[in-house]
């Protein structure tokens, strides 16, 4: 059993502190690989190489870019996968990614499974792609979604990193939407540790993560009291993640923000 971490890139040297102040951290914990996300419109695009990089070379981990193809034109897409292919990178996480402010035109790339279809024809990457478990907040209707999901799956996605949740039946039921519609590649937990609920309940505002009535309940009352925020959080997903483990699910990626103690202790609790 794996785990994995996701980091964003720092854009400023405070924040690359910080950043490899987490890697020192979690590198004994023995991450799978580390993922760097990548700004809309491709706005991070040489921030996110050089975190992949740093990662790469200063840490000796695998370094795993996001790649979102939103006003991104064929020629473009090509040119990034030969500079991760000459830095040795061998997986990428292949998104749509959101249209920026502004933009009406999505580009060459309508959507993910185009993007991966070309990722796949390209060659020489493991291909991850997003699943939403309680489905995307802009998605048309639940069996949509499912099928934009199977279409990823079916031109050439290895495996899924789901978005999010606090609810592990939504796991178990795309697992089950997929598996009746032939898709049975790994599907990885994504896990957000909480270390500010009101930071959360905005993420989940814009990402249509369910945040429980138990859950909101006992962070209310809370109330400023970060630390005892922290803890709960903690407790609550040691459990459910030992549970989602004990069930089946193959792995677990942690949203880390760039942040390590949360990450590390609700590894440690899992006792791998």
């Amino acid at each position: 059993m794996a785990y994995s971490v996701e980091f964003f890139p720092p854009k400023n040297a405070a924040g690359e502190e910080r950043l490899r102040e987490t890697l020192r951290v979690l590198k004994p914990l023995k991450p799978e690989f580390a993922s760097v996300t990548y700004g809309a419109g491709g706005s991070t695009r040489e921030l996110t190489y050089a975190t992949v990089a740093m990662i790469r070379q200063d840490y000796d981990l695998e370094a795993v870019p996001h790649l979102s193809c939103i006003g991104s034109t064929e020629d473009g897409i090509r040119e990034i996968l030969e500079s991760y292919r000459a830095l040795g990178i061998q997986k990428i996480v292949a998104l749509r990614g959101d249209l920026p402010e502004g933009m009406t035109n999505p580009g060459y790339f309508e959507y993910a499974a185009d993007l991966v279809a070309f990722i796949h024809q390209f060659g020489g990457f493991e291909i991850y792609v997003a699943g939403y478990p309680e489905i995307h907040p802009r998605a048309v209707s639940a069996p949509d979604d499912i099928q934009h999901l199977v279409e990823k799956v079916q031109a050439g996605a290895d495996s899924i990193i789901t978005q999010y949740f606090y609810n592990p039946d939504a796991y178990w039921q795309l697992r089950d939407d997929l598996q009746k519609r032939g898709i049975d590649v790994p599907i990885i937990v994504g896990v957000m540790p909480i270390t500010n609920f009101e930071q959360i309940t905005r993420f989940s505002a814009m990402c249509g993560a369910e945040l429980p009535q138990y859950l909101r309940r006992r962070m209310e009352a809370y109330g400023d009291d970060l630390q005892s925020q922290i803890q709960f959080g903690i407790e609550l997903l040691s459990r459910q993640c030992e549970h989602l483990l004990a069930q089946g699910a193959p792995s677990l990626h942690f949203y880390t923000l760039n942040q390590h103690e949360a990450t590390a202790a609700i590894w440690q609790n899992l006792g791998r």
